[in-house]
């Protein structure tokens, strides 16, 4: 199952803001790499992908203090999100790739996509991510979350959202294309 707190790539492409209290030669900005390090003075290289920011924040204390300082307390804050992209895909009326600030949820993301088109499926979306090095996939009514029955869902960078087709509404639409209709009732000629 998807869950929008401690996500595999949960601090790459990020600025971040990073404080000693009382040590200023150790506040830094820092942008998280695509493997997901960051450098920092006297500490080195440290792994920020797959942290939230507490848990980063502990990770660099527990650094200095091992060789360098009493106690520290740290601070990490995300100044700026880079690379926050998602793919929205199927039956919506603009599928493509978006931006999208921090967090999304995902009417947020639908609604950018101009919305699920008429053979889409509220009841069939998908939402693909990495976690881990692994593809996971979860599926949201999106009629349920419009009505308040369930949660509307983060949508981080580097997911996609793939909304299915309704298999009633395809067949309608096809026949229509196929016999040509433009209207209900039509005059024929026998």
């Amino acid at each position: 199952e998807l869950s929008p707190g401690k996500v595999g790539r949960a601090l790459i492409d990020r600025i971040l803001e990073i404080s000693v209290f009382q040590v200023p030669d150790l506040t830094k900005t820092v942008e998280v790499n695509a493997g997901g390090e960051i450098a920092l003075p006297l500490i080195g290289t440290v792994h920020a992908g797959g942290k939230t920011t507490t848990e980063l924040e502990q990770e660099i204390a527990a650094k200095l203090a091992k060789d360098y300082l009493q106690s520290p307390q740290v601070s990490v804050f995300v100044s700026e999100y880079r690379s926050q992209k998602v793919t929205v895909e199927g039956a919506v009326n603009q599928p493509g790739v978006y931006q999208i600030p921090g967090q999304a949820s995902l009417l947020q993301v639908l609604a950018m996509a101009k919305g699920i088109d008429r053979v889409g499926n509220d009841n069939s979306v998908m939402i693909f991510r990495n976690v881990d090095g692994q593809r996971m996939a979860a599926a949201f009514d999106v009629d349920k979350i419009r009505k308040g029955e369930n949660d509307d869902p983060q949508v981080l960078a580097g997911d996609t959202v793939v909304v299915g087709e309704s298999q009633g509404a395809v067949a309608w639409r096809n026949i229509r294309e196929s016999a040509g209709i433009a209207s209900v009732f039509r005059p024929t000629v026998f």
